[in-house]
């Protein structure tokens, strides 16, 4: 055999079709699907996120998603070896393997957490969950597990000690009525003309919103002064001890990714058969038993009734783009990554339409489930579903605990529910480590291949040894900074550079006879328009509305530092950083105009699959569909390819 097929069987690739396509939608439907998505929606006005979400998957993320899928399958090549199609745009996969990397880092402490819950719901089989009553020394005085008086069906006697003996503060009503002459549309003028029906109405618990009994869920105190411990911290200035229980944890989250990939596809191939299908079956048990619970109808109505005049709020659309790019993985390397151990037949256009599809209904349905669970702490709380939870963190480790919390056999359910996050947790970061791995194996074959094992090792040592930072007291503080900044602008901006590299620079022409190679048809109008014009339109579009709409990094009430800030935005520099460094590069060791043009090396790995222009002798082709200059012999990899002469137009062997 020649030696790039030899490379290609020592590099690997999936044991059937099944392990690529549950891979992707375990790639794509992860913990964001869950928690992530929700929060956005929930923090964005419900179902007005729904639009942005939609269009911005139709004009950005399906586009992308398909251009990766199908780049990395064609040169079955990961995200850095990948740009022998064009050198000088290599820094782009230099920029995916760190943002991967910084990802990991933090996404594997939510693996954390959620390993963590689910011991903690195994060892309470026989008991109760911690978070199920009020009486732990975690829990505060403001924490509440009864359900609250429903007014309305008491007689005025009793309604109104449950009024002022559980809903408002009399004291603070009254004062308001008399000095701040707010009587909401009732005209009240004393306290004593309220009553149940007043005392439930919207323009009422708006007006005296200062005046309601406070309460917090024990599932919050639990999350919040228990398992996390920021209650011992005042923010990034002082972080506090590490935690011990969570550093512990977080080896045992590490050292499952590593027995997952160790041996590369074809392990973490069969491991998604169960992690990629069983959060369904949670999800619909959590969405039923959501909408038995009193005021689930809230959370759902919130959820499915649009504010409009939300989508003039750039930061809506930009928070819509940066949930596709999150959740569907463009930008990070994992799809290239995983399309590059396809078969050079395989038909990634309905594996991309499907693995989109498959994502965003998942987070669609999902929003359900969590609303529903949302609309019934906001009546067990005395609160407007708005101000139910901070973070998005609380969604997962809130919102769910405290509706599992109400069914029978909680702990069971527990179990169940946060086996499902450990499940979508793995499936995301078992591409984004897969990613880094095999960029670096990519690079250095003959020393890193033989030796997969142990640099997998070494790669999980070092985002485990990253990561202590975020499970100390004040580790959430860290957290956040690493979710705000490590996987959303910089996202955007490589995808950019990306559509640039691929159809303006190698061609789209070129780029869809790569692909008609590949599948036997040529992409439609559609997939033309959007990579040539509408995508590349769409995220100068998104860039613009981030920095329309940045505001100051916060947690709850804690406002991050000016450094805090600033460490944020070099996470987004550095990936920028990366692709100008290694352009400049390229442009001194080739020239320019070598450094823009695929090298000798570009095109299918496998010599049966090189035909027509990558033939047995190849003139190549460049950006208009002329010759390029270098020629590939006999199918075969130069072995030193800068030293193959060059072959320019027309000129023969």
């Amino acid at each position: 055999m020649g030696e790039v097929e030899e490379e290609v069987i020592e590099r690997g690739n999936w044991g059937s079709k099944a392990d690529f396509l549950l891979s992707c939608i375990g790639f794509a439907v992860g913990l964001g699907n869950v928690w992530r998505f929700p929060y956005l929606a929930y923090s964005d006005g419900g179902a007005t996120f729904l639009i942005p979400y939609i269009i911005m998957l139709i004009l950005a993320g399906l586009p992308l998603f398909y251009m990766e899928l199908a780049l990395g399958q064609f040169a079955s090549e990961g995200p850095i070896t990948v740009w022998k199609v064009s050198p000088i745009f290599t820094g782009i996969g230099f920029a995916m393997v760190w943002i991967s990397a910084t990802v990991s880092i933090y996404y594997n402490v939510i693996i954390t957490w959620a390993i963590y819950y689910m011991f903690v719901s195994f060892v309470s089989l026989d008991d109760k969950l911690p978070w199920q009553t009020c009486n732990n020394t975690f829990n505060t005085e403001k924490c509440r597990i009864e359900p609250y008086p429903d007014v309305l069906s008491m007689n005025e006697s009793f309604a109104e000690k449950a009024i002022w003996g559980e809903m408002f503060k009399r004291n603070c009503v009254a004062d308001r009525i008399a000095w701040e002459n707010i009587t909401t549309p009732y005209n009240l003028t004393n306290v004593a003309e309220i009553n149940s029906t007043i005392s439930v109405s919207k323009e009422f618990k708006k007006g005296f919103a200062d005046c309601k009994f406070e309460y917090k869920t024990s599932s919050e105190e639990y999350f919040n002064n228990f398992v996390l411990r920021m209650d011992q911290s005042v923010g990034l200035e002082d972080v506090g001890m590490v935690s011990v229980k969570n550093v512990l944890t977080l080896l045992v989250a590490w050292l499952l990714i590593f027995a997952c990939l160790m041996k590369g596809v074809k392990s973490s191939g069969k491991v998604v058969y169960f992690t990629a299908t069983f959060p369904y079956i949670v999800l619909v048990i959590l969405l039923v038993r959501g909408v038995t619970l009193p005021g689930y109808m809230k959370g759902i109505e919130f959820y499915v009734i649009p504010k409009v005049e939300k989508l003039a709020d750039f930061t809506v659309w930009g928070h819509a783009a940066t949930q596709i790019f999150y959740s569907l993985g463009p930008g990070f390397g994992g799809l290239m990554t995983m399309s590059s151990y396809n078969k050079f037949k395989n038909n990634c256009y309905v594996d991309a339409v499907v693995v989109a599809v498959i994502n965003c209904s998942t987070s669609i349905f999902a929003g359900f489930a969590i609303f529903s669970l949302l609309g019934f702490m906001a009546e067990r709380t005395n609160q407007d579903i708005e101000n139910v939870v901070d973070q998005g963190t609380g969604l997962a480790f809130i919102a769910y605990p405290e509706g599992i919390a109400q069914l029978p056999a909680a702990p069971v359910f527990a179990f169940l529910f946060f086996f499902m996050l450990l499940t979508l947790g793995l499936d995301s970061q078992f591409a984004m480590m897969e990613t880094v791995i095999s960029a670096f194996t990519d690079m250095f074959p003959g020393k890193l291949r033989k030796h997969k094992v142990l640099f997998t090792l070494f790669c999980c040592t070092v985002g485990f040894i990253a990561g202590i930072p975020l499970v100390t007291e004040g580790g959430i503080y860290v957290f956040n900074l690493f979710n705000s900044y490590t996987g959303s602008y910089q996202l955007i901006l490589v995808s950019l550079a990306e559509l640039v590299a691929i159809m303006y620079v190698y061609g789209i022409n070129n780029f869809c006879k790569d692909i008609e190679m590949m599948i036997g048809y040529p992409p439609n109008i559609y997939w033309k328009a959007m990579w040539f014009v509408i995508t590349p339109g769409v995220i100068v579009f998104i860039v613009i509305s981030f920095a329309y709409g940045h505001v100051r990094l916060t947690y709850g009430t804690y406002t991050y530092p000016d450094w805090g800030e600033a460490v944020g935005w070099l996470f987004v520099a550095i990936p920028l950083i990366m692709m100008v460094v290694t352009a400049i590069y390229m442009v001194f060791k080739m020239g320019l105009r070598d450094a823009l043009r695929p090298l000798p090396t570009w095109g299918p790995a496998m010599p049966e699959d090189k035909i027509g222009r990558y033939a047995a002798v190849n003139y190549g082709y460049d950006n208009e569909g002329g010759d390029l200059p270098f020629t590939v012999v006999n199918g075969k990899e130069p072995v030193n390819p800068e030293d193959v002469k060059p072959h320019y137009i027309n000129e023969k062997l």
